[in-house]
């Protein structure tokens, strides 16, 4: 029978179970991908979410009952589907996630060749139109699935990124908050210096410490206080799917991830030098200064992994960034990954002789920012336009790339859509004065509220 399939989402699936997402929606939307791709091989990966595993099965029957073979590479995050579609040589690949969405909701992550992202305007609502219709495509002969292991590969391709034998024998505080990111870290350790503190760290579906979200001030608290604890020299938290991930100082301080953006910018441009960085508008002066003096070329792109992504292969960038903690890669099938970062910022500190305080504070006192601050309104297209009327004409520039962009000479901010929420986002940034960040921030608030 014809059903509606209500947890389509800019970039993603995500439903509550059962009621949105389950066994017989999975199977649908497996069945469709196959048919979108016209595929003949899809992988698979699940993360350890206690619904993941039965979705997954359906997942692969949806796909080989199209006549596609399943290439199952069992549980990981989603960075390793990425990894295994573009190794493997697949048409396409699923992650089953919800990430850090409460414990009572999973997901579906979808890419094609070359772990190109499938979102709303790339073909996911294709799919749904598919996964939605009475007709399944259901082949004269069934696909198979196979098992396949990729871990090895996986592994190995992440210690590419950094030279091991500069690394010093740092202590670290690794928490994957029950999460998949226990996992990878199982394949890296024997290959590093370091001596690691484990923090909820066994892969656990239930959640006994809460979801794995580090953006939550209670989750950022366990790693902050173990960081002080141990005398570590950096903290490193995940997502559930650990695609995202965040890093605390040896002072246990939560370290934004606008600045994560120009320390990794640095990093990689050391070794590429003169290559395109990407980077979303949300607060910019920071990397464009870094990349500019690191001798790379800064490209604006709007902010969500499907247009970074295609940015990304349009220029040929070395590295992207956004703010929320998404890092991507050229030689990383230009997609994100939660394990090349922090592996990145290890090596920095190993060779520069600086702390990570002290890689990030002079930035951050250079350029302070708000951090994002959301708001939920009635009508955001309305809210975004009040904002411009009241800014536009006193701004040495506004930028609409995404949603609105507006630089004055000592301070500048972006207001834009939530892909995702009905509520607007919004960041404000200074060239090195806390007093006006804070004036500036409330001043735009105030009109937001008003």
């Amino acid at each position: 029978m014809p059903i509606t399939i209500d947890c389509f989402k800019a970039y993603d699936i995500r439903g509550q179970i059962p009621n949105q997402l389950n066994a017989d929606v999975a199977y649908r939307i497996g069945n469709a991908t196959a048919e979108y791709l016209n595929a003949d091989r899809i992988v698979v990966g699940r993360d350890i979410r206690l619904s993941s595993e039965e979705l997954s099965n359906a997942v692969c029957r949806g796909i080989t009952d199209a006549g596609a073979e399943v290439l199952d590479i069992g549980l990981g995050g989603t960075e390793m589907v990425y990894f295994a579609t573009a190794e493997l040589s697949a048409d396409g690949g699923i992650m089953v996630t919800a990430s850090h969405n409460p414990a009572d909701y999973n997901g579906l992550k979808l890419v094609r060749e070359e772990a190109r992202p499938i979102s709303g305007d790339t073909g996911l609502q294709d799919i749904r139109t598919l996964a939605e219709k009475d007709e399944r495509l259901i082949a004269s002969e069934a696909g198979g699935r196979s098992s396949v292991d990729i871990f090895a590969a996986y592994i190995a391709h992440l210690l590419t990124y950094i030279d091991v034998s500069a690394l010093k024998p740092l202590k670290l505080v690794v928490n994957p908050g029950n999460g998949g990111a226990g996992i990878a870290m199982d394949g890296l350790k024997s290959h590093l210096p370091f001596e690691f503190v484990d923090v909820n760290y066994a892969p656990d579906g239930t959640f006994p410490n809460g979801i794995p979200n580090p953006m939550l001030l209670e989750n950022q608290d366990v790693t902050s206080k173990a960081v002080l604890a141990h005398e570590a020299d950096m903290g490193i938290a995940w997502d559930g799917d650990f695609d995202r991930c965040f890093l605390f100082d040896e002072c246990g301080v939560f370290i934004e991830g606008y600045y994560i953006v120009g320390l990794l910018a640095e990093s990689i441009l050391k070794k590429n030098p003169g290559e395109n960085v990407i980077h979303d508008p949300r607060v910019i002066w920071n990397t464009l200064d870094i990349v500019e003096r690191a001798g790379g070329n800064a490209v604006q792109s709007k902010s969500g992994h499907s247009f970074i992504k295609e940015k990304m292969r349009e220029m040929d960038g070395v590295y992207g960034g956004e703010m929320s903690a998404h890092h991507y890669f050229r030689d990383f099938s230009y997609a994100d990954s939660g394990m090349i970062p922090w592996l990145l910022v290890a090596e920095l500190v190993s060779t520069s002789g600086k702390s990570l305080s002290e890689l990030v504070g002079a930035r951050m006192t250079m350029y302070p920012a708000s951090g994002e601050i959301n708001r939920e309104v009635e009508n955001a297209a309305a809210t975004l336009q009040k904002i411009h009327d009241s800014y536009a004409k006193s701004a040495l520039s506004v930028d609409d790339v995404d949603g609105f962009s507006f630089e004055f000479e000592d301070w500048r901010f972006n207001i834009r859509m939530s892909n995702t929420e009905p509520v607007v986002r919004l960041n404000v940034e200074t060239r090195g004065d806390q007093a006006l960040l804070r004036e500036k921030t409330a001043e735009v608030q105030a009109i937001l509220e008003g």
